[in-house]
């Protein structure tokens, strides 16, 4: 216990010493893209493991999903008519290239302007931290919790998750609550609170095209054998039409189209296209026709090619005729697809439709995930709608995402709870790029949503 009255005053008397702590966090490299950072890894899971004993978490475990380090907590003292949360954060990080493009070194943090610059600041080392701090400034001012808190904290969210469902059922019985808070994902602006509920599916597969058994003379064979690079263009190009639907048999047979409430409720959220064409360089926007640019990103499945190569590509001229051709493809899912079922659709696509003279490989990854989707009156949505209406002014917008958050759907099928979005990161904070920050201003107020987030549950519930 200390001299704070109460957590809202603990959290602004500790303001600088939780500044220190998460630069101090974010100079840990743990990039689990890397082999090479293993260590790392290793070294932030114990780093969130010793911060959540120092916040006054009694029982904390350093565990092991696949081999990757993941941070296991719980603080149960509210008794059992108390509800239980299960919060939700990755410590891991994306890798850092163009490392050129960084105006700092990226894991040595730096603040400017009241911003904290380095990778992983937004994404999710910031915020995943929050609500650790929001726990102790109960824990040391209250003495206690006025619910029951387990905390799930991994290593491996940027590369897809792959262990974790196999962490999850391993842990089924330990894991249980009434549902999970994620501290990974974010807000509508700096003055417009947001809830997300829903996030998309993904799968993805790679396509090998493999033409003559040695790289060719253009002059001495071309015109007379199959390019591989143009019959991956014919094959790619055969996926979608002029206007961006997809081609592919069977790829919209378990799609959801929204209902009216849903596509009346997205157009209450402000979009200017041509603020957004603008602010992506681009002349017009592009897709599939019927659906506005917000249903397209939220509710509507995509195919892109994400890369492709084969070939001569260094500067100047080589007249080559590959012998091979490479495409990497992502697709981006919603309610009810199946990851499985549509990498399968793709690959009989690539084999009905390879170009003569040419054969197809199709390798289907096995870092899918389902999409997911949380009622909006939820009682966790309720409890924190409530919160993030007091602290901003204004009612949260209702969104979805077009990104993916493989555990959300994963908890849903073995855990049979929904997952509420709780974050603070903004769009504009560069997560995944040179000079990813977090602003100080998100950090302190999601400390203060977090801590009245607690009280409200119990209210609520």
């Amino acid at each position: 216990m200390t001299g704070s009255s109460n957590p809202a005053d603990y959290l602004a008397e500790h303001d600088e010493r939780f500044t220190r702590e998460l630069l101090e966090f974010l100079a840990i490299p743990s990039i689990s893209a890397l082999p090479d950072h293993a260590p790392h890894l290793a070294a932030a899971a114990d780093w969130v493991a010793d911060r959540l004993r120092q916040a006054g978490v009694p029982t904390v475990e350093v565990l092991s999903a696949g081999g990757i380090p993941t941070v296991y907590g719980e603080w149960l003292a509210a008794g059992e008519a108390a509800p239980t949360i299960l919060v939700y954060g990755h410590f891991d990080t994306q890798p850092v290239d163009p490392v050129e493009l960084w105006t700092d070194p990226p894991f040595t943090p730096v603040i400017r302007d009241e911003r904290i610059y380095a990778r992983g600041a937004s994404d999710d080392k910031g915020n995943m931290l929050i609500p650790i701090l929001a726990a102790e400034a109960w824990l040391q001012t209250v003495g206690s919790l006025p619910i029951n808190v387990k905390f799930l904290f991994e290593g491996e969210e940027e590369v897809g998750s792959p262990h974790v469902e196999e962490f999850i059922l391993a842990h089924r019985q330990r894991l249980a609550c009434d549902y999970v808070v994620s501290a990974d994902g974010g807000q509508w602006s700096e003055d417009q609170p947001n809830l997300l509920v829903g996030f998309k599916g993904l799968c993805a597969v790679e396509i090998d095209l493999v033409g003559p058994n040695r790289d060719l003379h253009s002059g001495q064979y071309g015109g007379t054998v199959q390019n591989p690079i143009h019959a991956l263009a014919r094959l790619v190009a055969s996926m979608r039409d002029d206007q961006g639907r997809i081609t592919i048999d069977g790829f919209y047979d378990q799609v959801i189209t929204p209902g009216e409430a849903d596509r009346e409720q997205i157009a209450t959220i402000p979009q200017d296209d041509a603020s957004y064409a603008d602010g992506l360089g681009v002349d017009e926007l592009f897709g599939e026709p019927g659906y506005s640019t917000l249903e397209r990103a939220w509710c509507r499945p995509t195919l892109e090619v994400n890369g492709t190569w084969g070939g001569f590509t260094d500067d100047g001229v080589k007249t080559v005729l590959p012998s091979e051709a490479h495409a990497k493809i992502t697709c981006r899912l919603v309610p009810d697809q199946d990851p499985a079922m549509v990498a399968e659709c793709i690959r009989r696509h690539v084999q009905q439709h390879v170009p003569p003279g040419v054969t197809a490989t199709t390798t289907i990854s096995e870092s899918g995930a389902r999409p997911y989707l949380v009622p909006g009156d939820h009682p966790g949505n309720l409890a924190a709608g409530d919160v993030l209406e007091e602290l901003y002014g204004s009612a949260p917008y209702f969104t979805r995402s077009g990104g993916t958050l493989p555990i959300c759907s994963v908890l849903r099928e073995h855990l049979g709870v929904y997952t509420v979005i709780f974050s603070f990161a903004l769009d504009d904070e560069r997560a995944h790029a040179p000079d990813e920050f977090f602003r100080l201003s998100s950090f302190r107020r999601g400390q203060v949503a977090w801590s009245r987030l607690w009280q409200r549950i119990a209210e609520t519930e």
